[in-house]
């Protein structure tokens, strides 16, 4: 089906693309439920606004070389930000300035540096909305003069969110620019028809894509039919069926038409004629890997065929009187064999081979050199002498030995080399491929009327759920989407998502996520994140992100394979010309030629040799092999890693600063101590407090909170009304946070001041003598004393409570046999911090630190060229997460965004900073392994090859050999990397050499 489009005929929009929301940093009193995950990762990328970002899949990419060519031809493109380029993934990651470029542009960019590209999907099939405007077209009815279009345009400007309006009365339509975050079409519309007049949305500037596996379309016809159903729907843009893939995509505006509508549509028009399946964006880069390896594995097949027969000829039928004779039988200038030699190498070395010929011609177009290069002069080299070799017989009678068998099994260990690669490197995304899986690939619909009652269930496909869906969920199925449970009780299981391998119960309005397992009652959720902003989904890009990213130790890689191709046939041919000049002076007898041979085949095969050997891919896959492993192997852990240069830091770290609150304590604080100085009742001390917190979202003003409700609740003097919040909390106005010392406010014309000394001190309240020893007695008890005032003096204190987590003495002992030193760094007074520094095992404490005072104390040690990493909650901490060189937010689970955290810890539980940092070393250890074992191998193998020791010790190796070598080698690396795979957290019994008995 050619592509059918339908014009959409709006004015352009001179919007900046898509910008990511904004995450503030160091605010305790920001709702965080609704920020992605990754937002903030997108940000640290400094992807400015304005800017859109794009990944594009790229194939023909076999090297470093490959993928710095790509790279090149990207950033030499005006308007491109940042091109990064993965080669083991075969994607390049683009930001670019969409009023410059074009995502044709891009594309053409890499076609025009000779390899293939293609625009990926953005991974949801819902889609998400831009934050930018959209621009609407509406029709208007009962419009009868300028009159009625001023009233309508009057009625629309005036909307929220709506930019601009202009309507026409000759055609009854209004185009409205508006922005969707603060108004829907819906709202508009109801605006139109409130004034009088009969509205209905046309056509947007929004445009989503959805990719659609379609089973019963057999004939032309078929198509025909779904490009009619499709052409009848309102909404759909642009379609094309793809008969090989038999995928449908369509273009359709999602103001208009919703995916799941879209394919009801599809189904209802054809009477369930055609099977419709939405296809994943995951599983089809999965697939294209499999087609990868399996058409390597094709031409592997096909050389062996062809290459196996020319070797037979060479060494077995010599060996065979009968076949022999038939192959020395004399046809025209050759013999038989020679014919036969001729005709299958040539099919090898131009049919099979042609993709190293071509992957060669497209480096040196572009001015660098790879592993394709080598490849093809090499067989070349053996293949075009062998030609002239029979030529030069056939017309002076002279017979040198030919070398075709040579060319062709080179050709096939290399072609046998690449396919193993291919195998062993889909290995290293196995990680990826386990993440997608967990996400069901149906989900059963709730139906329900206008009112609110459920009267039937459906099942769909689970990419078609959209937020506000109610979904069934029954005794061990999984969550299709994150949401909230709004009917009935169970236990879910979310170690797949978050590492913690204990049960979870989930009641009413507790939230739940995608990929989980429901273990036993039945649950009724309402979906509020789908595709893209799904938790799961999430962590899939942001293990591929990193997976994409390369460690600063590859640029030294990237250097050696920009100079490695020419120093190898710099040396090859210094081997040729050392070997033929040292044969024509006499410096070797002629013993040692071949039968038949002279000195210029002798050094030739030599140099051949030296050519095919040298492997600059081993090199190239060291780093990106074990980071995909890595981060892959961290996610199964619950360990999110931001990147390879992230591991390269964390290896190196000498201190780890923890936050006090809610990282080495539970962040559950709860009042352990209320004392009153004055005559005030208890239970109006209480309220005055509660009152002043209740605006804050620190945890110990919640503490204080749920004390106060809990004494009014319990208490035999608390009225009836004292049970609701409206009823026992007063009014307060001019409410202010003060971070590091407390909160202030009025209530009843009077201020209350609730924090610690250092507030009491600037208000310039003073602290009697017997407050003071209270206080302290709780500091040194290891609880935070807060003090009250009301009315300029001071009325009151109470005590909190945040327990230890129970892994964090041992954790701590755990990093100092790792060699790594522990510091704390909390805003909490001094007799405080050393009682829990003391009771957990810290001996350097740094206390009544301000948020941006953390910052401080990272860059004072790391003035010393020493690592410091940073373990803190995520929210207050941004600051030290950005000055630190490895930021770790702990219990980021599900909801909060890292703006500046190089590791995310999904648990939270202490072990895992153990885990990042053994992880990391442990990789480290494999990548520096993975480049002794490719350089000691070029370094060994190359003066073998040259025939170094061939004087000596008579040890020659065959190019068809020395093929094989450089084959395994990459295999090897790649192997090694994957033995990352079986990596094991450090058990802390191990750690601290403790013996269980």
């Amino acid at each position: 089906m050619a592509p059918s489009i339908i014009d959409l005929q709006l004015t352009q929009l001179a919007t900046g693309g898509r910008k990511s929301p904004a995450i503030v940093a160091g605010d305790d009193s920001g709702d965080l439920e609704d920020v992605r995950l990754l937002d903030a990762y997108e940000n640290s990328e400094d992807v400015e606004q304005g800017m859109r970002r794009v990944q594009v899949g790229v194939t023909g990419m076999t090297c470093a070389a490959c993928s710095n060519s790509v790279e090149a031809a990207l950033t030499s493109v005006n308007g491109v930000f940042r091109a990064s380029v993965a080669l083991l993934q075969n994607k390049a990651d683009v930001v670019f300035d969409p009023r410059l470029v074009k995502d044709e542009d891009i594309k053409n960019a890499i076609e025009d540096a000779g390899f293939e590209a293609e625009i990926l999907p953005e991974p949801s099939a819902t889609g998400t909305k831009p934050n930018g405007t959209l621009l609407g077209q509406f029709s208007i009815g009962g419009m009868t003069c300028a009159a009625c279009v001023n009233s309508v345009e009057g009625i629309l400007r005036d909307l929220p969110g709506v930019k601009r309006a202009v309507v026409a009365l000759a055609t009854s339509l209004g185009e409205v620019e508006y922005d969707p975050t603060v108004i829907s079409k819906d709202d508009i519309v109801n605006a139109i028809e409130d004034a009088g007049f009969e509205a209905a949305l046309v056509q947007s500037s929004e445009q989503d894509k959805i990719v659609l596996g379609v089973a019963g379309v057999y004939s032309e016809m078929d198509v025909q039919v779904l490009g009619d159903i499709l052409s009848n729907i309102k909404g759909v843009r642009q379609f094309n069926f793809d008969w090989i893939t038999r995928e449908l995509e369509v273009l359709f505006d999602p103001e208009v038409v919703n995916s799941r509508s879209l394919v009801d549509g599809i189904d209802g028009g054809s009477n369930g004629r055609f099977n419709l399946r939405v296809a994943n964006p995951y599983t089809r880069m999965t697939s294209r890997d499999v087609e990868e390896a399996s058409k390597m594995f094709r031409l592997f097949l096909s050389s062996l065929f062809l290459s196996v027969p020319v070797f037979l000829i060479r060494v077995v039928c010599p060996h065979i009187p009968l076949i022999y004779s038939l192959l020395l039988w004399r046809c025209g200038p050759f013999q038989m064999g020679d014919w036969l030699k001729w005709a299958l190498v040539s099919v090898v070395q131009f049919v099979v081979g042609k993709r190293f010929y071509v992957a060669a011609a497209r480096a040196l177009r572009n001015g660098s050199t790879n592993m394709d290069v080598l490849v093809a002069l090499g067989t070349s080299a053996s293949y075009f002498y062998s030609v002239y070799a029979l030529l030069y017989g056939a017309v002076t009678g002279f017979w040198s030995p030919t070398y075709f068998e040579t060319s062709a099994m080179l050709i096939t260990f290399v072609l046998l080399g690449k396919y193993l690669e291919c195998l062993a490197k889909g290995k290293t995304s196995d990680a990826i491929k386990k993440l997608v899986e967990l996400a069901p690939a149906t989900a059963t619909l709730l139906i329900k009327e206008k009112d609110g009652r459920y009267i039937g269930e459906r099942e769909i496909d689970a990419l078609l759920v959209h937020p506000g869906d109610a979904l069934k969920v029954v005794p061990g199925a999984k969550v299709p989407v994150d949401g909230i449970v709004v009917w009935g009780s169970s236990y879910v299981n979310e170690s797949m998502v978050t590492g913690e391998s204990i049960p979870v119960s989930k009641e009413v309005s507790s939230s739940v996520i995608g990929g989980t397992i429901n273990q036993h009652g039945v649950l009724h959720i309402q979906a509020t994140k789908v595709g893209s902003d799904t938790v799961l989904s999430q962590i899939i890009s942001l293990v591929e992100t990193a997976q994409m990213s390369k460690a600063p130790i590859q640029k030294f890689a990237d250097f050696i394979a920009s100079i490695f191709v020419p120093t190898v046939v710099a040396l090859a041919l210094l081997t040729l010309l050392g070997w033929y000049i040292a044969g024509a002076i006499g410096a070797y007898p002629d013993e040692w030629l071949p039968e038949n041979g002279n000195h210029f085949v002798f050094a030739l095969m030599f140099s051949i040799a030296v050519v095919v050997i040298a492997c600059p891919c081993a090199l190239g896959l060291a780093t990106p092999t074990a980071v995909m492993v890595a981060t892959g192997v961290g996610a199964n852990h619950g360990v999110l890693i931001k990147g390879g240069d992230a591991l390269e830091r964390a290896q190196k770290v000498k201190y780890v600063i923890f936050d006090k609150t809610g990282t080495l304590t539970q962040g559950k604080a709860s009042v352990t101590t209320a004392k009153i100085f004055t005559g005030m009742d208890r239970g109006e001390f209480l309220t005055l407090v509660a009152s002043a917190e209740a605006s804050s979202e620190h945890p110990l003003a919640k503490a204080i909170v749920a004390y106060a409700r809990h004494f009014h609740f319990f208490d035999d003097s608390a009225t009836k009304d004292s049970l609701n919040n409206s009823g026992w909390l007063l009014d307060v106005s001019d409410f202010s946070a003060l971070p590091g010392r407390g909160v202030q406010c009025i209530t009843n014309g009077k201020k209350i001041l609730v924090g610690n000394r250092k507030l009491m001190t600037e208000s310039e309240i003073k602290i009697p003598d017997n407050v003071e020893n209270f206080v302290v007695e709780l500091e040194e008890s290891a609880k935070t004393g807060i003090l009250v005032a009301y009315d300029g003096s001071l009325i009151g204190a109470l005590g909190v409570a945040d327990p230890l987590k129970r892994e964090a003495a041992v954790v701590i002992e755990g990093l100092g046999k790792m060699g790594v030193v522990p510091i704390m760094v909390t805003g909490d007074n001094w007799r405080t911090a050393r009682a829990v520094g003391k009771e957990v095992g810290i001996q350097d404490v740094r206390a009544e630190v301000m948020p941006a005072g953390k910052a401080d104390v990272i860059r004072s040690l790391q003035k010393n060229g020493c690592t410091v990493a940073m373990v803190g909650d995520g929210i207050n901490d941004s600051p030290a997460l950005a000055a630190s060189d490895v930021g770790m937010a702990i219990g980021a689970g599900t909801d909060i965004a890292i703006e500046a955290a190089d590791y995310v810890l999904m648990r939270n539980n202490l072990e895992d900073v153990i885990t990042a940092i053994d992880l990391s070393r442990k990789t480290f250890a494999r990548i520096r392994l993975n480049y002794i074992f490719a350089m000691a191998y070029n370094v060994v193998a190359i003066p073998i090859a040259a025939g170094v020791f061939f004087p000596s010790l008579g040890v020659q190796l065959p190019p068809w050999a020395a093929g094989a070598c450089m084959a395994l080698s990459s295999v090897s690396v790649v192997c090694s990397s994957l033995l990352l795979r079986r990596y094991k957290k450090p058990r802390l019994t191990t750690l601290l050499e403790i013996t269980v008995e």
